[in-house]
C-alpha cells in the first residue's frame, strides 16, 4: 500500500467522518512504544492519529487501540484524557484500524525538566501532586456509569496476573531469575482483600502524561491501550515505585520518571496520602501494590529479552533488559525487606 494512496484515503475518510478539511499527515510524535502516534494537520486544527505499528496486523494490536478509544470516550469530561474524535475499523483506509483524537499542547517528561523551568524540588513536587490528582479523577469515576458490564473482569485481576506471568516466564525462559519466582510466590501468599474497582490505566507514570509547556500542571494522561478494571492501587503503586527511587540502587529503567529521583522530592507516602485525600479511598496496602507493580513490569518485559536472546529482536531497549529486569526485581525485593513505602 503506497503512502500517498493511504494519505488520500485518510483525507477522504476524515472529511466524511468529521467534516475536517485540508487534512495532511504530519510527523510522528514521540512517546508510546507499542503504537504509532502521528500528527494530523487540518484547517480546523490539529488532530492525533493512533494505530498499531506498520506491518503488524493482528486482532491483539487492533484491540489495544480500540480499547484505548473506548476508555477515553467513556472518561471524557470526567478525567484528563484526550478528546476522542473518530474510530475506524476499516483496514482498507490506511492498512490498520486507527483512532483519531484532538491534539493537546503539552510536553512529556522523563529525566529532565523543560528548559526555562525552575529546576527546584518545588517544581518536581508539584508535578507529583498534579500527577496523582489527575489519576484520582480517573479512579473516582464510577465505571458502571460509563462502560458496559462486559468491558473487563475485575474480580481476581491481581491473582490472574501473577499466575499468568509466572506460567509464561516458566514456559519461556532463557536465564535464571530466582527472584521472579520468589516474589511471585510472596505476592500470591499475601494478597490483600478485594478493594474498590475502578478504571485503571495499567501503565501509569509521569512519562505517560502530558503537562503544560510552561508550568507543572497535568493536561492529559496518554496511552490507554492496556486499560482495564481493577483496584486503583495498581496504578498508584506503579507511579510510586518510580518516584524518588533509592539512590544507592541499580535502577531498572532508570529514565522512567527519572527527574523525580532527587533527595528533596516528597516521600512516596505523601503522594499516596494526597491521592487518598482526592479520592476518599484508603491506600492501606500500597506497599503490596508497589512490589506487585515492579514485579509485574519485570515479568512482562522479560519477554523482549527472551526474543533478543534467541536472535529475534535487536534494539537498544531489548539489549538493556539484560540488566533492567534483574534490577527491577532487586528493587522489589529491597522494598519487601524494608516493609514500608519510601
Amino acid at each position: 500500500m503506497q503512502p500517498v494512496d493511504a494519505e488520500r484515503r485518510l483525507q477522504t475518510w476524515l472529511a466524511e467522518a468529521t467534516g475536517r478539511k485540508d487534512v495532511m499527515l504530519g510527523p510522528l510524535l514521540t512517546g508510546g512504544n507499542s503504537n504509532v502516534t502521528r500528527l494530523i494537520e487540518t484547517r480546523e486544527g490539529r488532530l492525533v492519529l493512533r494505530h498499531p505499528p506498520v506491518n503488524v496486523i493482528s486482532d491483539k494490536a487492533a484491540a489495544g487501540i480500540e480499547r484505548e478509544y473506548r476508555v477515553i470516550s467513556a472518561l471524557a469530561g470526567r478525567a484528563p484524557v484526550p478528546t476522542a474524535v473518530a474510530w475506524c475499523s476499516d483496514t482498507a483506509v490506511i492498512g490498520q484500524p486507527f483512532a483519531v483524537t484532538e491534539f493537546v499542547e503539552g510536553v512529556a517528561l522523563t529525566e529532565h525538566l523543560p528548559t526555562g523551568w525552575a529546576d527546584t524540588d518545588e517544581t518536581v513536587n508539584q508535578l507529583g501532586l498534579t500527577m496523582v490528582e489527575g489519576l484520582a479523577r480517573v479512579h473516582a469515576v464510577d465505571w458502571q456509569d460509563v462502560l458496559p458490564a462486559d468491558f473487563a473482569r475485575p474480580e481476581g485481576f491481581v491473582q490472574r496476573q501473577i499466575q499468568r506471568w509466572l506460567k509464561v516466564r516458566a514456559a519461556d525462559c532463557v536465564r535464571d531469575l530466582p527472584l521472579l519466582e520468589e516474589i511471585g510466590a510472596w505476592l500470591l501468599a499475601n494478597q490483600t482483600a478485594p478493594g474498590r474497582v475502578s478504571v485503571i490505566h495499567c501503565d501509569f507514570h509521569l512519562d505517560n502524561c502530558l503537562v503544560a509547556p510552561d508550568r507543572p500542571e497535568l493536561r492529559v494522561i496518554l496511552d490507554w491501550e492496556m486499560a482495564t478494571l481493577g483496584d486503583p492501587l495498581i496504578d498508584l503503586g506503579l507511579c510510586l515505585f518510580f518516584w524518588r527511587r533509592d539512590a544507592a540502587a541499580e535502577r531498572g529503567f532508570p529514565f522512567v520518571q527519572g527527574l523525580t529521583n532527587r533527595p528533596g522530592a516528597l516521600p512516596a507516602r505523601a503522594l499516596a496520602e494526597h491521592w487518598s485525600a482526592a479520592t476518599g479511598f484508603n491506600h492501606d496496602h500500597i506497599d503490596y501494590y508497589i512490589v506487585f507493580a515492579a514485579w509485574r513490569l519485570a515479568a512482562i518485559v522479560e519477554g523482549a529479552w527472551v526474543l533478543h536472546a534467541r536472535g529475534k529482536e535487536d534494539s537498544a531497549y531489548a539489549r538493556g533488559l539484560e540488566r533492567d529486569v534483574p534490577a527491577l526485581l532487586n528493587e522489589a525485593a529491597a522494598i519487601l525487606e524494608k516493609g514500608k513505602v519510601r
